[in-house]
């Protein structure tokens, strides 16, 4: 009976011993869990729980520093955009400016010209010669001048073969004797711009008497 109460006893005592390893197992996981938590709180610089409400405060004066700082380039842009739109309105504006000032002077002695010839004896061939050279003179200056500074150059066409690409048929008439249609005189005069014609020369053409009617002028 002793050897029995003695046999049970001792299956009594291994659980009792099992336990008390399983709760020196889960204080030691509680040991370990404990100083990774502690870990984790000294590798993160801010100390503490979250504080929501301050983070939501410094983000809205983030947000309201950058939303300044977009107003501001906005308007600075709009300032720019403005400034390049009124100083290329200028540039359009102003772009003949120096070839206007070298009209001027013509306009000036056509304006003396003119007054001179309010008190003109036109009757007397003296007075109205010296206004015709007056006349003249002005024409070759203005011409000359646009010529050498701007590259604006007549040229005639009397004579000449009939080109579309420079002239511009008002007038025909049937001739004998000719191959080809020529210019026979020049209404208005042609111009070139440098190496453009920037306007064809009105004329009148003469054709063979069989030939068609020459193409009309091309647009430059």
């Amino acid at each position: 009976m002793s050897k029995h109460s003695h046999k049970h006893g001792n299956a009594e005592a291994q659980p009792a011993q099992d336990n008390a390893g399983d709760g020196e197992g889960a204080e030691a996981v509680a040991d370990g869990d404990s100083a990774g938590t502690q870990a984790a709180e000294d590798a993160n610089p801010e100390d503490g729980p979250v504080n929501w409400e301050q983070l939501s405060a410094e983000l809205e004066i983030k947000l309201a520093e950058l939303n300044d700082q977009y107003l501001r380039k906005a308007a600075d842009f709009d300032n720019f955009r403005k400034r390049m739109t009124r100083e290329k309105q200028e540039l359009t504006e102003f772009a003949n400016q120096n070839l206007l000032l070298d009209l001027l002077p013509a306009l000036d002695d056509f304006d003396r010209a003119i007054k001179s010839a309010e008190t003109a004896d036109f009757k007397s061939g003296k007075d109205f010669t010296s206004f015709y050279e007056g006349i003249i003179m002005i024409e070759k200056h203005l011409a000359s001048q646009l010529e050498s500074k701007w590259g604006l150059k007549r040229f005639d066409s009397a004579g000449e073969l009939f080109d579309p690409n420079r002239h511009e048929a008002i007038q025909m008439e049937k001739a004998a004797g000719i191959a080809e249609a020529v210019v026979k005189e020049d209404y208005v005069k042609g111009y070139f711009l440098k190496e453009k014609v920037i306007r064809c020369a009105k004329v009148k053409v003469l054709m063979p008497a069989d030939g068609e009617a020459p193409p009309p002028a091309r647009e430059s």
